[in-house]
């Protein structure tokens, strides 16, 4: 009996200790496996990065957790270090950060306790400008809030929120605010306002005035890129040529441009995130997965200003000449409000972009639900997408959108005369500048309350090739229009609109079979 005693009191005292060790991550190898086996076309193995056992609290280092002192050093010395001594957990413990820009190292794994909140300084004296890409173009940035190049096994995990103080580096038009709220806006943050949009500085506006496609300055004169410092917009997270990536738990929210940014990395796993930006939020994308291979992106919520699960590969021709495509990617079990698009291709894949696979996604809300989009001069191959089970309500525009005339606006807020004019230009000859989008197979969706269920807008001299649409069931004020599309499959698809007709095929869809 004393024997049997001392024996339950030893598996008490081992339970508790089990119980008390932390567990810094929860997506597993078997897990990740599992994910990849689903995919409609070869895939590696995708790896869930392991790291050693060793800890360094940030606290240790001097990190202030009540806000009132910048931690960027504490912060930054302990990762620096942690990675020098052969890897393992830095942990940022409960409280309130504010720091800087930090950089994380190969074979760290960023761990935030529960009510932990890391908030990156308005200070841009801070942020230093550096040779980057933005949109797919190379150009000048400020440094992200969070960055890593050329590392391998790192991660950011756990409970905790990172907010990029986004308000203070973003244009705001005044047509996507209360009035309260703009108000606030000049109130507490100055700045200027010019045709109502509010620009942070006379800088800002000036470097718009250098923008001749979408958001990235042409300066021919160096010194300009100092003054133009807070146009700058970095990224909230920018992870560029990395891998064996783990983001994992946390919340990423109000950034100053793109939310998260993997760029030409490889091994990247995105799980139970919870991204966020205010929905007037400029350039206020969710996760932009660029020129990147072997991701995965499960059970992920997003609420973002732009377009929420972006493929993107590189613009024109710097991304032709890169040429590396975004490929084998699965975005799974994903749930979308607010945002651009739900799932989103393009515009700038004109390294290509194949091999996706989206499935058992919720939007909803969503300007768009499935938007793929692109126009002349991107060049670049959209193949083998694979989208199966996404159910989409509330939908102010297209469930269903393929978009290759794309003139930089959101949808629904081009005019019929912006578009008009790309349309009724004169079809260059195919060439490397011509976008392509083939192979592409949707199957189990739904969609409820859409103003258009589905809008085909292909090229005249690159038609949308190959497009499979199987059981499909969509509600809206308008059915489908469909223009410049080769190849088309349509297998019980179901559409109720409360005018019109269900299916509008202009002359120049062909090689359609109804099932």
């Amino acid at each position: 009996m004393k024997h049997t005693v001392s024996l339950f009191v030893a598996c008490i005292c081992a339970m508790t200790a089990m119980a008390a060790k932390p567990t810094y991550q929860h997506m597993t190898q078997k897990e990740a496996n599992a994910l990849v086996k689903t995919a409609k076309f070869k895939m590696p193995k995708v790896k869930v990065p392991v790291f050693g056992n060793a800890t360094y609290n940030v606290l240790d280092y001097g990190a202030d957790p009540t806000g009132q002192q910048l931690a960027t050093k504490a912060i930054q010395q302990a990762i620096d270090q942690c990675s020098a001594q052969g890897g393992g957990t830095v942990i940022i413990p409960a409280g309130i950060y504010i720091t800087g820009p930090i950089a994380l190292k190969s074979n760290v794994r960023l761990y935030t306790e529960r009510n932990c909140f890391v908030s990156f300084t308005n200070d841009l004296s801070q942020y230093t400008i550096y040779e980057s890409w933005f949109e797919g173009i190379p150009t000048m940035r400020c440094t992200s809030p969070i960055s890593a190049f050329n590392q391998t096994n790192i991660a950011i995990t756990g409970y905790g929120v990172f907010n990029g103080n986004g308000d203070y580096w973003r244009p705001i038009k005044k047509s996507k605010m209360a009035e309260t709220q703009w108000k606030k806006q000049l109130k507490d943050k100055g700045g200027i306002v010019v045709n109502n949009i509010w620009y942070p500085d006379s800088a800002s506006l000036y470097a718009q005035s250098l923008c001749q496609d979408q958001n990235v300055p042409v300066v021919t004169n160096p010194d300009d890129w100092a003054r133009i410092k807070s146009f700058l917009r970095p990224v909230m997270l920018h992870f560029v040529q990395c891998q064996n990536i783990l983001l994992e738990g946390v919340t990423f929210e109000n950034s100053p441009a793109w939310n998260l940014h993997p760029m030409l990395c490889d091994n990247l796993i995105l799980s139970n995130l919870n991204v966020r930006n205010p929905w007037y939020s400029q350039n206020g994308d969710g996760v932009d997965v660029e020129s990147c291979k072997n991701v995965l992106i499960q059970r992920c919520q997003f609420d973002v200003g732009d377009d929420a699960i972006c493929m993107k590969s590189g613009k024109n021709k710097p991304g032709r000449d890169r040429g590396i495509p975004t490929e084998n990617v699965i975005v799974d079990q994903c749930v979308v409000y607010h945002g651009h698009g739900g799932f989103v291709v393009g515009s700038e894949m004109s390294g290509g972009i194949k091999n996706v696979q989206v499935t058992n996604n919720l939007y909803i809300g969503t300007d768009v639900g499935l938007r793929f989009k692109s126009t002349r001069g991107r060049g670049g191959v959209v193949e083998n997408i694979y989208i199966d089970n996404v159910q989409m309500c509330n939908i102010p525009n297209e469930a269903l959108l393929f978009d290759l005339f794309y003139g930089g606006k959101g949808a629904g807020e081009e005019t019929e005369e912006e578009l008009a004019a790309r349309m009724n230009a004169e079809a260059p000859a195919a060439s490397e500048e011509t976008p392509q989008f083939k192979n592409i197979f949707i199957s189990n969706c739904t969609a409820s309350n859409v103003k258009r269920c589905m809008y085909f807008n292909g090229l005249p001299e690159m038609k949308i090739q190959n497009v499979s649409l199987k059981n499909i069931r969509m509600q809206g004020t308008e059915g489908a229009l469909l223009r410049q599309t080769d190849g088309l499959t349509i297998d019980n698809v179901i559409l109720l609109p409360t005018k019109g007709e269900a299916f509008q095929l202009a002359p120049t869809v062909t090689n359609v079979q109804i099932k």
